[in-house]
């Protein structure tokens, strides 16, 4: 599963690549958080998969209708960006199942 990010995240077990830095496309998830939304917007195509899931690191309860306008398909608050490996555990089994 390839993993893509506007933030600079870790998650274990996962390789993260940080789309500034220069990532190849085809991502299966991509990583964004409310100051990415309108370069995700914009790079969606060129650094994602046809089908790909979209999370978005929320600062903010207000990010949330920020976000809906946007089709993100999960959301995980800044607060609990330590279990960003158990959600990205979730996405990975629902892409393979």
């Amino acid at each position: 599963m390839k993993i893509a990010s506007f933030e600079d995240v870790e998650a274990q077990g996962y390789d993260i690549c940080f789309i500034h830095s220069g990532c190849e496309g085809d991502a299966d998830v991509v990583i964004l958080d409310i100051n990415s939304i309108f370069d995700y917007e914009e790079k969606k195509h060129d650094i994602c998969k046809d089908k790909f899931t979209s999370v978005a690191i929320i600062d903010d309860p207000s990010d949330y209708d920020a976000f809906k306008n946007f089709g993100i398909t999960a959301w995980i608050k800044r607060d609990d960006i330590s279990k960003l490996g158990e959600l990205l555990d979730e996405i990975k089994g629902r892409i393979e199942s």
